[in-house]
């Protein structure tokens, strides 16, 4: 997996935030992450959604019955760097829950429906995060 990701950070960074492959015309961001164990800082390009002035962050790990391991070190670790296209940040993430969780989820669906699939395959709750510029 470590291959698979470095080559779509590299082309993502090589190409203004584009890449080819499965995520052609995806929306995809690059969320640097401090690891909750090792205190490692880890690139991990992820999938996303543009909501006001924020970006939620889907955490489907292709609809694998486990959370990605970045969801727990974005839960330990809420502050980050963001690549978006060729502009980077600080920010910080929290997990979007109960009701608001679900309404946003009906958005990612209709903007991206191969996340109705993951959601289907699966019988966790697939987890969403709002990450806001940090201040």
């Amino acid at each position: 997996m470590q291959d698979f990701n470095q080559k779509i950070i590299e082309e993502f960074r090589a190409n203004g935030g584009k890449v080819g492959g499965p995520f052609e015309g995806a929306n995809v961001v690059l969320m640097t992450i401090t690891g909750a164990k090792s205190g490692t800082k880890r690139v991990n390009p992820v999938a996303f959604l543009p909501d006001g002035d924020r970006i939620v962050v889907i955490a489907s790990n292709g609809g694998s019955d486990r959370n990605p391991a970045w969801y727990h070190n974005l839960k330990a670790n809420p502050d980050l760097t963001v690549e978006v296209g060729t502009e980077t940040y600080a920010a910080t993430a929290t997990e979007i829950t109960g009701a608001e969780r679900d309404e946003v989820f009906a958005k990612v669906v209709a903007a991206m429906p191969g996340f109705a699939d993951y959601a289907a395959g699966t019988e966790r709750l697939i987890p969403l995060f709002a990450v806001t510029r940090a201040n």
